[in-house]
């Protein structure tokens, strides 16, 4: 997790403490992680962060820059990067041009919900944005979001949901069991059967999601998940490698 353990932010779900003014930003942290990462032999890494709006940018610079440190220290390297919002500013665009492989950002619920379960800075328009944006200008870049179930939902909201994000061009999606972490965080309204997972699953697929998963354990950073999306990246760089030197093969035959 990048940029701190203190978040600016204070979303109804989440354990990690907050602060209107955390932390200044650790200079060295892009380098001393892309040195950890070599050393552990990754070929898949997923960067996570908290949200810094007591940044101009939101912390969408350092993120980059671990990005490109990244892959600097290893060029084969996948790197996925679960984004904020950065306030709806052009901040996740800049992570895509640092090198990134996969952009994600978590819509979290529903669209009636959004208030109830997120920091009030934080929207449903907001985040479909942020995706949508991504995808537009890198079209070569998978888009990841996630989706909390037992908040309070309904059936009907959870496809709509699913609809909207594959129209903003979202190629995967996880859906998860909410697990309330204390007491004083927002509480669990249902408890969602791993069947019902299972059928979400496959209405995703059916949609046109590139990979769903589902269950009640299931996260954004879902390792079956990162298995399937590297060996996705890794088929696209082939075929266009392959396309570009087709036709330099035929001119020369």
């Amino acid at each position: 997790m990048l940029m701190g353990d203190t978040c600016t932010r204070g979303c109804r779900f989440c354990s990690i403490k907050t602060s209107r003014a955390p932390p200044p930003l650790d200079a060295g942290e892009p380098a001393a992680t892309a040195a950890s990462v070599a050393s552990w032999g990754l070929k898949y890494v997923v960067l996570t962060s908290v949200d810094r709006d007591d940044l101009p940018d939101g912390g969408a610079a350092h993120i980059a820059a671990t990005v490109r440190a990244l892959k600097a220290a290893q060029p084969d390297l996948l790197v996925e990067a679960l984004v904020p919002d950065f306030g709806g500013s052009g901040g996740a665009e800049a992570v895509v041009e640092a090198g990134v492989d996969v952009l994600a950002h978590n819509v979290e619920t529903v669209p009636r919900l959004q208030r109830a379960v997120r920091d009030r800075r934080a929207n449903w328009d907001q985040s479909i944005e942020v995706l949508g944006r991504v995808k537009a200008a890198s079209p070569g870049v998978l888009t990841k979001t996630s989706l909390m179930l037992g908040v309070g939902e309904s059936v009907a909201e959870v496809r709509d949901a699913l609809t909207r994000l594959r129209a903003a061009d979202v190629d995967v999606v996880t859906l998860g069991q909410y697990l309330r972490p204390t007491p004083k965080h927002l509480k669990v309204e249902e408890w969602v059967p791993p069947s019902e997972f299972d059928a979400w699953v496959r209405e995703a697929e059916a949609m046109g999601f590139a990979y769903a998963a589902g269950g009640p354990l299931v996260r954004s950073s879902y390792r079956a998940g990162e298995l399937f999306l590297e060996h996705l990246i890794r088929g696209r760089r082939a075929t266009a490698v392959a396309e570009r030197g087709a036709p330099a093969v035929a001119a020369a035959a």
